[in-house]
Formats: structure tokens, sequence, C-alpha cells
């Protein structure tokens, strides 16, 4: 079966982008797909560093590459940090680019999987910034990036209290996309 990771480039408990992911990993579920969801605060991923990872890749980071090696798709939303990808993200991102230093090196989590970029932000640009950051960092990456991307603006009042989207036009969107990653990572799953 076809597993597609959703994740948010947050620690923010009540995150808006978390919220976002949320809502397009119950879509790609629909669409007949395996999701598991992360967050990135239960991994305690430290600062990259090329010393550090000569001492050996974190338990941690080598656990979640695992779980990106067991998939063919990433859902994945970004915040926005002064025009840019989060941090937290990008820290993610880069221990997850890097091999394993083991025996059953899986190299970069990102080659080959279909993503689906979303950003949700209270700004007018929804994020659009950080999206266009995104993509050139992990298509650098191997990482076969979804056309349909979304960007969420006003995100604080986009989600009603059940942390659903108010905008039945966005909740459409956002299906879409999350349709459009399940189909094309089960293609890539069934070559």
């Amino acid at each position: 079966m076809t597993k597609i990771i959703a994740l948010a480039g947050s620690l923010k408990n009540q995150s808006v982008n978390k919220r976002l992911v949320l809502i397009a990993a119950k879509a790609a579920e629909q669409a007949g797909v395996e999701v598991q969801y992360l967050d990135l605060a239960d991994f305690n991923i430290p600062l990259f560093s090329e010393d550090l990872e000569a001492e050996g890749t974190p338990a941690n980071v080598n656990d979640l590459k695992a779980l990106f090696a067991g998939s063919q798709g990433i859902l994945l939303a970004t915040p926005e940090y002064n025009g840019s990808i989060s941090g937290v993200l990008k820290n993610a991102i880069d221990w997850l680019s890097r091999p394993s230093n083991t025996s059953s090196d899986i190299g970069s989590a990102f080659h080959g999987k279909v993503v689906g970029l979303m950003a949700a932000s209270p700004g007018g640009l929804g994020g659009i910034r950080g999206l266009s950051h995104t993509r050139d960092i992990l298509f650098n990456l191997g990482a076969i990036i979804s056309p349909g991307q979304l960007a969420l603006p006003s995100a604080y009042a986009a989600f009603d209290e059940q942390g659903q989207l108010v905008d039945s036009t966005m909740a459409e969107r956002v299906q879409q996309l999350a349709q459009e990653v399940s189909r094309l990572a089960t293609a890539i799953n069934a070559t």
C-alpha cells in the first residue's frame, strides 16, 4: 500500500500549518493511501552540525529517516518565517538529506518522493514566499514536487472550532492537492 508522511514545519502546539496538513492527511486517507502524521516536536532534532554528524547520526534522526524511507509521498505544510522556510523545518531537511552512516544507509529522505506543498500564514500572501524556498530546496534533493501547491492567507480566521476550513473552496483545493499527491505516489509505488 502507498504510504504518505504528513508533516508541518512548526513546533507550535496550535500551529495553523499542523491544522492544514491534518486536513490534507485525512483527504489522502480517503483517497486510499496510508498516512502517518509526524510532529517534529516529538523527535527533538539537534541543530545540524557536521561535527555532531561525525560522531554518528542521532538515533531520533535515523528513526525519522526510516519513516521517510518507508513512504512514497509527503504532505508538507510550512510556516513562513521572515519570508522563508522555518528554521525547524530547514534543520530537519538538512538532517534528513544526509547519509545515515549505517550499513542500511538510506541516503536522502526526499529523493524520488512525491511532495505536496502547502502553507498557512496570518498574512495576506498565505506563506507563498516560504513555499517557493521550500520547493527549491526539495527539488534540489530529488523530490518530485506536485504542481498544485496551496497557500492559505489569513490563517488565524481560516479554521472553525473543530479545526476545519471555513472556506469550502479552500477545503476543496486541499482535498485536490492530497488526492494529486496520493495518485502520483501510488503510480510511482506501482512501478
